[in-house]
């Protein structure tokens, strides 16, 4: 198992805690809606990570095993994993094999504020990284709210170190260890930390800052472990003000799959009205905020204040609320599962297993929206739910408790379903137009 997947349970575990300091402080960092949203889009994007990881692993390793400096420069190599291991369970340390680790962490870090900086600044890398920024709130669910697709490309700026003889699993260890260091920092519950610890490392303030809309905070602390680098290169912006988070063109979903795709979708349609190859050019690898002078030029992000941010919020009932949240948490053991096992499935049941999770979590976004599309999509995939709970049962193919269980899922769940089927009538946008009436009459 990996890091990270090992790190999952700690990660709940602090979220719950984030949660009671919460509620004892009578302070509202979360909501249900959006951290549901968060969770599923953290889940598809280690999904998609089992498909997707095996590019990044190939390409590094063929650079590492075929380009890198060392086959014709006579330099030292980074010492591997196994001799660390060697090290560290015998009674001497060989503390070069530790610096090289250290070193290896540290170019890691400054790989990643350049991936992490570009992911801002340029349109087709920000497609793949707005997934994170989409959540109004800041707490540490937001932390696992990530891009499923982003990886596709993001290997860009990880290559070069395979070049300089890091091996994979050098970099696979200090990918994963600088990714766990950022959960933490995804907190409103710690102000500052002592004056050393903020001018070295990247702390909840400094990304606090980068998380922020405001037009001050825009583009600002790129940082992954070490905030030395955004000093160094100029894009440091110290915490003056509480930030207001969100995107400057709000996501307005809670569907994990179209926070993971909506920009790409933005690109695509700027391309197709585009008159010039320079402004196809331009909407592909330009700045996010980029314009063409027909749409109206670049965008320009207005002044925002936490009483001027209208959250997306949509109304449903309380008892979807409930299902939503009932489906959601009956969807993580399976996906959980999935990774456990994914490199011992048939490709089919591994892409049938991701697909239904997919599904499922899409789909729980859509009653939390109260989406038309969404009173289809479910009846659909509870159909899928009691056919298979049927055969279970008639064919002995799973434990009959099992198939029991799947089938009293269905049955509740049709029931709840169309006893509220009534308030998948109203669109989201139609929800938030009658939100910001009734706003407007307070």
């Amino acid at each position: 198992m990996g890091i990270i997947q090992a790190s999952i349970p700690l990660f709940f575990i602090l979220i719950a805690a984030e949660l009671l300091f919460t509620r004892l402080g009578r302070r509202s960092f979360y909501r249900l809606n959006d951290s549901i949203s968060d969770l599923s889009a953290g889940t598809l994007s280690q999904i998609a990570g089992i498909f997707t990881k095996l590019l990044l692993v190939g390409i590094f390793a063929w650079l590492f095993e075929h380009a890198r400096i060392q086959r014709w420069v006579d330099i030292p190599a980074w010492p591997d994993g196994a001799m660390l291991r060697r090290d560290l369970s015998g009674a001497t340390v060989d503390w070069t094999a530790v610096a090289g680790w250290v070193s290896a962490f540290i170019v890691v870090d400054l790989a990643y504020y350049w991936f992490h900086r570009v992911s801002h600044e340029v349109n087709l890398f920000w497609a793949g990284h707005v997934v994170h920024h989409s959540s109004e709130e800041y707490n540490l669910a937001v932390a696992l709210r990530q891009s499923a697709v982003g990886g596709l490309i993001g290997w860009i700026f990880y290559a070069p170190l395979a070049l300089l003889g890091i091996s994979w699993e050098q970099f696979a260890v200090c990918y994963a260890l600088n990714l766990v260091y950022q959960f933490w920092i995804h907190t409103r519950a710690v102000s500052r930390l002592p004056t050393w610890a903020e001018a070295v490392l990247n702390t909840p303030s400094h990304h606090r800052v980068h998380h922020g809309v405001n037009p001050e905070y825009q583009d600002r602390n790129y940082a992954g472990v070490f905030i030395v680098w955004d000093r160094w290169f100029g894009t440091f912006t110290e915490e003056r003000e509480e930030p207001v988070y969100g995107l400057t063109t709000p996501l307005r979903s809670w569907n994990p799959l179209w926070s993971q795709l909506h920009q790409y979708v933005a690109i695509a349609r700027n391309v197709r009205r585009a008159s010039t190859w320079r402004d196809r050019w331009s909407s592909v690898f330009g700045a996010p905020g980029w314009r063409s002078a027909a749409d109206g030029g670049v965008v320009v992000i207005p002044p925002v204040t936490p009483q001027s941010m209208i959250k997306f919020d949509p109304v449903v009932p309380t008892a979807l609320s409930r299902y939503a949240l009932a489906h959601f948490v009956l969807t993580i053991p399976p996906a959980l599962w999935l990774l456990t096992v994914a490199d011992r499935l048939p490709a089919m049941q591994l892409g049938a297993g991701a697909f239904y999770v997919a599904l499922s979590l899409t789909n729980v976004g859509g009653v939390l929206e109260g989406r038309r599309w969404a009173f289809a999509a479910e009846q659909a995939r509870l159909g899928a739910l009691g056919v298979t709970s049927i055969v279970w049962l008639l064919r002995n193919e799973a434990p009959r408790s099992i198939g029991g269980a799947s089938l009293c899922v269905f049955v509740t769940s049709a029931f709840v379903l169309w006893s509220h089927r009534a308030a998948f009538t109203m669109s989201s946008d139609e929800r938030m137009d009658t939100m910001h009436r009734e706003l407007a009459g307070r």
